[in-house]
């Protein structure tokens, strides 16, 4: 399954680019994110409570983050699972380009669900992705809005 978008922030892109690589303000911004913590170089551990249809689940995963440009591009890989609902994977390519004052956030990422998710479909997982992925953004949008003006 394919996810893309871009997104338009009010904030340079050095600025933007630091609070993408900053564990805080991720797991703020991740809708259901209870930890995400460092545990290497460009590493971390996460844990996520999502309901997709009328699997609930807590996901433990890992993020890592590849192929590393700043403050124009890097990759991240990912991968949780969520017990008996099944697992997810994920490559992403996130890039970053200067708009005037402000930046816009391209993304494009290639997903795989296993277990009871996989019998969902990937037309109704695709549309909670995407409304997760929005959610994030805002809250993202905000965070970074509100410290590139402090």
């Amino acid at each position: 399954m394919e996810l893309k978008g871009s997104h338009r922030l009010q904030a340079p892109r050095e600025v933007v680019w630091k609070y993408l690589n900053t564990p805080e303000v991720l797991q703020a911004c991740v809708p259901g994110c209870e930890s995400f913590t460092e545990t290497g170089a460009d590493e971390y551990a996460a844990v996520v409570v999502a309901a997709i249809g009328p699997v609930k689940a807590r996901f433990k995963g890992t993020l890592t983050i590849t192929d590393k440009q700043a403050p124009e591009q890097y990759k991240i890989v990912g991968q949780g699972d969520g017990g008996m609902a099944g697992f997810g994977k994920m490559v992403a390519d996130v890039v970053l380009e200067e708009d005037g004052e402000g930046t816009v956030l391209t993304y494009n990422a290639q997903a795989q669900v296993g277990g009871k998710l996989a019998q969902i479909g990937s037309r109704m997982i695709g549309s909670v992705a995407g409304k997760l992925a929005e959610e994030f953004f805002r809250r993202f949008s905000a965070t970074v809005g509100e410290k590139a003006q402090a």
